[in-house]
C-alpha cells in the first residue's frame, strides 16, 4: 500500500512495464487519494469493501467487465449496510430528507473509491476494455494526459455520450410548437420533466414584447428554454450560464436547430451586461429556471437541483427589478416540493419576492408526471404527491 499527497501517481500498470505518471480527475471534487492500493481480480468483494469503507481508494489493474462487476458487488453489500430510515419515528421530513442526502453522498463517494487507469488520448489499457475515446474527449477534451478516474464517473461519461447521441426529443406539440431534439452535455442537467417546459410554451407573452423583442434566458443550462421562446417567436434571447459546459451545450443545440439569429449565448452570472458599459440590460421578459431545492450540491449535475441557502433564486429575484422594462414580466418556473419537505416556507417565498420590490401578476400551476410522484412505496411519497411545479408571472411592483 502507498500514500501520497500529490496530485499525480506514478505506477506501473498492465503487461507493459513502464512505469506512467497520472493526473488525478474528479467531477465532484474528491480530494486526492490520500491511500491507494493497486488490484486486481485476486481482490474479493468483501475485502474491497472493507478496504473502501476504511478509505482506500483501489486502482482497478485486470479485465475492465470484472471492475464493473465489482462496483456492483461492491454496492449491493453498501445498500445493505446503509438501513433504510423509518420516517415514522418522529423524524420530520426535511430531517429525513438531510439523512437521505447524507446516505446519498456517503454512498457515492464509497463507489467512487474504485479507480481506472487511463491513457493518454482516453485510451484504456486494461483487457475487454471499451473504447471511449470520443465520450472522455467530450467530457474532458482531448489530447489529455493520463490520467485516474472513478470507474463510477467513467460510467457516467459514457452514458452523458450515449444521451448526446440519441438526444431528447422535446414534444411541445399540443401547445402548438413542433417537436425539435436538445443534445445534453456530460455535466449539463437534462430537462427529463417536462411539464415545466409546457408552461413555458403556453403562458401568454408579455405586451411589452410587441414593442421590445428582447427576452433572457437566465441559467440556460442545455438551451431549451431559450429554443422554445424562439419556436414562439421571440427574435432577440440573451441566454446566460456561468458553466462552460453549459455555454458549449447550449451554443451547440441552438446551432442545430438553426436558431444562432434569434439566440445569443454568454458566459457570465446570472444577467447579462451591456459589454461597453457595463450596465444593466434590460428585457420585457426574463425566464428562470432555478434550482428547486435548497440544499449543499455535491456535482456538476446536482447543482442543476440543489440550490443552497436559495442563492441562484434569491439573485433571480434580487435583480429582477433592475433588468425588466417597464410593463416586463419575470417568470421564475420552479417546484414546490421544498415546501412540502420543509425545506423551504411558501411565506419565505412570497417575503423574497416582496423585499426584491416585485408583485405576483398571475401564477400557472402544473401537476408532475415522473413515476416518483405516483409511488406510495417512495420514502417522500408524502410530499411528492402534493408537488406542483409553477411559473410566477412577476412584475415590478408600482
Amino acid at each position: 500500500m502507498s500514500s501520497s499527497s500529490l496530485e499525480h501517481l506514478e505506477l506501473e500498470l498492465g503487461l507493459s512495464g513502464v512505469s506512467t505518471r497520472y493526473q488525478w480527475r474528479s467531477e465532484n471534487g474528491s480530494a486526492f487519494p490520500a491511500q491507494f492500493l493497486v488490484i486486481d481480480d485476486t481482490c474479493t468483494a468483501d475485502q474491497a469493501f472493507k478496504l473502501a469503507r476504511a478509505g482506500t481508494y483501489l486502482i482497478w489493474n485486470a479485465d475492465f467487465q470484472n471492475a464493473r462487476q465489482l462496483l456492483q458487488a461492491i454496492s449491493r453489500r453498501l445498500d445493505k449496510s446503509l438501513k433504510r430510515r423509518d420516517l415514522a419515528q418522529g423524524r420530520t421530513l426535511a430531517r429525513a430528507f438531510d439523512e437521505f442526502r447524507e446516505d446519498q453522498k456517503s454512498r457515492a463517494q464509497l463507489l467512487g473509491k474504485l479507480l481506472i487507469p487511463v491513457g493518454p488520448d482516453h485510451k484504456i489499457h486494461l483487457k475487454r476494455a471499451p473504447l471511449i475515446e470520443e465520450a472522455a474527449a467530450q467530457a474532458y477534451g482531448r489530447d489529455v494526459p493520463a490520467y485516474l478516474v472513478s470507474l463510477r464517473e467513467l460510467q457516467g461519461v459514457i452514458s452523458a455520450f450515449e444521451w448526446r447521441k440519441k438526444g431528447v426529443t422535446i414534444d411541445l406539440s399540443e401547445c402548438g410548437l413542433a417537436a425539435f431534439k436538445i443534445a445534453p452535455h456530460f455535466g449539463v442537467f437534462s430537462p427529463i420533466r417536462g411539464e415545466y417546459l409546457r408552461l413555458v410554451a403556453s403562458a401568454p407573452l408579455p405586451v411589452s414584447l410587441e414593442s421590445s423583442s428582447m427576452a433572457f434566458d437566465i441559467g440556460t443550462g442545455t438551451g431549451v428554454l431559450s429554443l422554445i421562446l424562439a419556436l414562439r417567436g421571440v427574435t432577440n434571447i440573451v441566454a446566460t450560464d456561468l458553466s462552460p459546459r453549459a455555454i458549449a451545450c447550449a451554443l451547440g443545440n441552438i446551432e442545430d436547430l438553426k436558431l444562432s439569429c434569434a439566440v445569443k449565448v454568454i458566459q457570465t452570472h446570472l444577467y447579462p451586461t451591456d459589454p461597453s458599459t457595463h450596465h444593466a440590460l434590460k428585457a420585457a421578459l426574463i425566464v428562470c429556471n432555478p434550482p428547486w431545492l435548497p440544499a449543499p450540491s455535491s456535482g456538476a449535475i446536482d447543482s442543476a437541483v440543489f440550490d443552497p441557502d436559495s442563492q441562484m433564486l434569491k439573485g433571480f429575484l434580487n435583480g429582477l427589478s433592475e433588468h425588466l422594462l417597464p410593463q416586463g414580466e419575470g417568470w421564475l418556473i420552479l417546484s414546490d416540493l421544498a415546501e412540502h419537505l420543509g425545506l423551504r416556507s411558501r411565506g419565505q417565498l412570497t417575503q423574497w419576492i416582496d423585499e426584491a420590490g416585485l408583485e405576483v401578476l398571475g401564477r400557472l400551476d402544473i401537476r408532475p408526471e415522473h413515476k416518483k410522484a405516483r409511488d406510495p412505496n417512495d420514502p417522500f411519497y408524502e410530499a411528492r404527491s402534493q408537488e406542483l411545479t409553477s411559473l410566477w408571472r412577476l412584475g415590478v411592483r408600482r
